[in-house]
């Protein structure tokens, strides 16, 4: 039983249309009740950082995802759903993200380039033999959206890499935690088969 995090401006339609081409009906969390017998999260993140802490708190949904993390359930952060796994970020300064991971997000650095980075990149994985990039080769594209990152204090947790001006963490993974600056719900047969991967489910047949 797959949860999909709804805070009132995460990109709901398009995680859940992707899960359901995976044969599995996603439910709807918008309060902590609504998390039993779920066996996986995804948490998709649209607009801002503040905006989105806030709307978890006013749900009451902060301690029961932190909760979800301690206890080493699935979860999967999509954009601003991988931010808000570190303390806190430039684009709001002084709101406190979930603090789950040390680090913090920052801006691109300018440099001539187009912020926000909009399009397909590659992402590199660190461990290639890891799970969840089963099948997605050396160096999948996916679409990307944002003019933001973590940088993680440990290195040890970053387990992709692409670079855009600079290189940056666009996934990292620790236990059964799963973080993706990228959008594989907008990322066709790649995306999906990353989020095949991660719930446990047949890779669908190309479309």
């Amino acid at each position: 039983m797959t949860g999909i995090i709804d805070y009132g401006a995460g990109n709901l339609r398009s995680v859940a249309n992707a899960v359901h081409a995976l044969g599995i009906e996603p439910r709807l969390v918008a309060r902590p009740a609504d998390m039993a017998g779920l066996t996986h999260l995804i948490l998709p993140g649209v607009g801002s950082f503040g905006d989105c802490m806030g709307e978890l708190e006013k749900r009451g949904l902060t301690g029961p995802i932190r909760d979800w993390v301690d206890a080493g359930k699935p979860y999967f952060g999509i954009c601003l759903g991988y931010q808000i796994l570190f303390d806190e970020s430039v684009e709001t300064p002084g709101v406190k993200g979930l603090g789950i991971f040390p680090g913090k997000v920052v801006r691109f650095t300018e440099d001539g380039r187009k912020i926000p980075h909009m399009g397909w990149n590659a992402a590199v994985p660190v461990h290639p033999a890891d799970p969840i990039w089963a099948g997605l080769g050396a160096a999948p594209y996916f679409y990307f959206v944002h003019s933001y990152f973590p940088v993680p204090a440990d290195p040890a947790i970053v387990a992709m890499t692409t670079d855009y001006g600079q290189t940056f963490a666009s996934a990292i993974r620790s236990g059964n935690v799963t973080g993706c600056q990228f959008h594989p719900e907008k990322s066709q047969q790649a995306g999906l088969h990353l989020l095949a991967n991660f719930l446990g489910v047949a890779v669908p047949a190309a479309v």
